[in-house]
């Protein structure tokens, strides 16, 4: 009897264990002799598959083959190998791309994507998989394709796979030695000939001639999709690609770059949008752009002006490169930023930006302004360096010939005739030093600063005034000869108000101390503008502590922005016969320049010159520091500093206030104006008062800055 227990336990276990098994692939073979048998019997070939049974033994074949894999474990369970052994997705790809019955190619998309994502085993390598996913990718982006988003969802499907087996991007691109060398080659022909021949800036470059893989790859397929109306379709093509991109391997990046048209359609797309912008856009609609992130499918909550739509969609985009070249591999993304700089900065944007139009100048030095906002990525910042300032590191000579045509151009139009183009030129310089690039301060400054031949020579190292006074008292005698400097202190007032900090006589400062040669730069800068042409003191809110809060916080960004720039911590020693003349530079001579006009100049343009230099001085560079903030250097014969051009502006002040009745009412009324105290009236001289507003300002700006750098200066 318990041996006929035993049997009978046997038998029921193994009935059990392998009676499901049985069922499975049963039932898994009858659902597709039910999908095949209905290509035999039927005879309405116009019926929708959705009125048909396809779908739900589809859902059916797909659960088997999921509920499977959670009994099988490591071990390949008997429906994936029917599946596989029987070509069932090479089936499917087949009657999709029949579209029988319609609708069908809708059916294998959602089922191959379902494949993909549900099932956890490496597939993908499989030959009679990744075969009928080629065929089937060969498939999607179609014109006029009503399956866009089962497309696009499929694609990415495809792509997670990639991005969990890296190993598998190889079968997915179908790239051969032979189509590798063709699209590498066509693809550099093309970026060439794209940057050569967009002289026409409504014309993007047309895209490399495409082998028969590059065609209808997966790469080509999804920047199709990205173009779809439909924003969740366009979402899914742009994660699918950053799915791609971002594999760490550099093998892959390589792949990627070398061996698919990836990077040339990306600059391609970049391009065509920007071209989109229309150059009737209004300079001040884009100052005021926040910008955009790729992720935001909805424009709903954006800024909303004409053509913002156009305008959101093109640094949407440029958004969605910065992340791709900063998730690439370096291979890949330095190959991208490239692109980008041969096809849209180089081929399209330059032209704008060299036209003689001043409309379409101001636009378009605007929008890249706003694109110097919203560029992170290291390899894209170094293009767009590159295209801006070139690579040049020498000292600038006055007599120089322009080699880079466009920062030569960019730099005088910061004192062009027209003030919005100076403005708008700018505010693209001020954008440029606040990227973390180290190039761009030595491009445009800190390269003919180097020698420090702007002081007299042999006149000492820069803490010179620890061991000897010379200099000090020569620039103070200087100054107490000059009769504007007597006038000025003698009625300045300073005494009759607590300065910052004490100035001690020139004559006592044998020994200064650090907090002595503070005191001296910062009341330096406070003491230039006489007192009747100074009205901060007589308004509430206009004092000096506001300028200190924020030269600390700005102070601690640019720290923060140069840490790794390696500059030194103290000047180096001057030559004592400097074999050359010094010229401070294109850049820094316009801003002088601009400085010294600060009385005849718009109010609007005298905060934006300010507001560059300002940024220019606080800087932590020994050279910078000294040639813009101290004012006790002796210059060479024909250098001027920051506070030798503001000295002749204060100068020319005293001699034109003079002719002024009621000079510090005036400038009361104006600032106040200005604060939005008071409404605004007609006021004759109306130019140099803001301008002497504006001076007064700048100077306690100075003085803040001067006062929150030295400590640091002393560490």
């Amino acid at each position: 009897m318990d041996m006929f227990n035993k049997v009978t336990a046997f038998l029921q276990q193994t009935l059990e264990t392998s009676e499901p098994s049985i069922n499975l692939l049963d039932s898994f073979v009858d659902h597709w002799k039910a999908i095949t048998n209905y290509y035999i019997e039927t005879t309405d070939e116009s019926r929708p598959v959705k009125q048909t049974d396809i779908p739900w033994r589809l859902r059916q074949m797909l659960d088997i083959l999921v509920f499977e894999e959670t009994q099988q474990g490591e071990e390949t369970g008997p429906c994936m190998e029917y599946l596989l052994q029987h070509k069932l997705l090479e089936t499917l790809c087949t009657l999709g791309k029949a579209q029988y019955p319609p609708g069908m190619s809708q059916q294998v998309t959602s089922f191959f994507s379902k494949v993909l994502s549900q099932i956890q085993k490496p597939v993908l390598h499989l030959i009679n998989v990744y075969r009928p996913v080629q065929k089937l990718i060969h498939l999607c982006g179609l014109p006029d394709s009503k399956t866009e988003t089962d497309e696009s969802q499929f694609l990415f499907a495809v792509c997670t796979r990639v991005k969990k087996d890296p190993y598998v991007l190889n079968y997915i691109l179908e790239i051969t030695k032979d189509s590798q060398k063709r699209c590498s080659s066509t693809s550099d022909e093309a970026l060439e000939e794209g940057c050569s021949g967009a002289a026409c800036p409504e014309r993007a470059p047309s895209p490399p001639p495409p082998s028969s893989n590059t065609a209808t790859g997966i790469i080509p397929v999804l920047m199709h999709l990205g173009k779809s109306q439909k924003s969740r379709v366009v979402l899914r093509s742009m994660e699918s690609l950053l799915l791609l991109v971002s594999l760490p391997q550099e093998d892959t990046g390589h792949l990627l770059a070398e061996g698919t048209p990836l990077c040339h359609l990306l600059a391609q797309r970049l391009t065509e949008l920007y071209c989109l912008i229309p150059s009737s856009l209004d300079p001040a609609d884009i100052h005021s752009y926040s910008g955009a992130q790729w992720r935001c499918d909805s424009t709903e909550e954006s800024q909303s002006f004409p053509s913002s739509e156009n305008v959101q969609r093109f640094f949407s985009f440029l958004d969605y490169c910065n992340e791709l070249t900063k998730e690439a591999p370096r291979v890949l993304g330095v190959k991208l930023a490239r692109a980008i700089h041969l096809q849209w900065l180089k081929g399209v944007t330059r032209p704008h930006l060299l036209q003689m139009s001043e409309a379409g100048l101001l636009v378009h030095t605007a929008l890249l302004s706003c694109s110097v906002r919203h560029i992170h990525s290291p390899a894209l910042l170094e293009e767009l360096v590159q295209f801006l300032l070139g690579s040049d590191t020498h000292c600038e000579k006055q007599q120089d010939a322009h080699t880079h045509v466009l920062r030569y151009r960019l730099i005088e139009n910061c004192n062009h005739i027209s003030d919005e183009i100076s403005i708008t030129t700018l505010r693209l310089f001020e954008e440029l030093l606040q990227k973390p690039s180290k190039s761009i301060l030595t491009n445009l400054v800190l390269r003919n600063l180097e020698k420090r031949n702007y002081r007299l020579p042999g006149s000492g190292v820069v803490d010179e005034r620890h061991g000897v006074e010379s200099d000090v008292l020569e620039e103070s005698e200087e100054l107490e000869e000059d009769p504007f400097f007597t006038d000025m202190y003698e009625d300045s007032g300073f005494g009759s108000q607590e300065p910052l900090l004490s100035l001690p006589s020139v004559r006592e400062r044998h020994n200064p101390s650090a907090h002595t040669q503070l005191a001296d730069i910062v009341n330096s800068f406070l003491c230039l503008v006489p007192q009747e042409a100074k009205t901060s003191h007589l308004v509430q809110g206009a004092g000096y502590d506001t300028y200190v809060h924020d030269a600390h916080k700005l102070l601690k960004e640019c720290i923060a922005l140069s840490r790794d720039w390696n500059w030194p911590d103290s000047a180096k020693t001057t030559e004592t016969n400097p074999a050359t003349d010094f010229y401070e530079g294109h850049f820094l001579q316009i801003l002088f320049d601009r400085i010294a006009r600060i009385l005849e100049q718009p109010y609007e343009l005298n905060l934006q010159v300010t507001s560059v230099l300002s940024r220019l001085a606080v800087f932590p560079h020994p050279h910078l520091h000294e040639y813009l903030l101290d004012p006790y250097i002796s210059l060479s014969p024909g250098a001027r500093s920051l506070f030798s051009t503001l000295v002749r502006v204060i100068g020319e002040l005293m001699q034109r206030i003079q002719h002024i009745h009621n000079v510090t009412d005036k400038l009361m009324m104006i600032r106040r104006q200005l604060m939005g105290l008071e409404e605004e009236t007609m006021v004759d001289d109306v130019t140099l008062l803001k301008g002497v507003i504006v001076l007064e300002e700048f100077c306690k700006e100075l003085a803040a800055i001067a006062f929150v750098k030295l400590p640091i200066e002393e560490q």
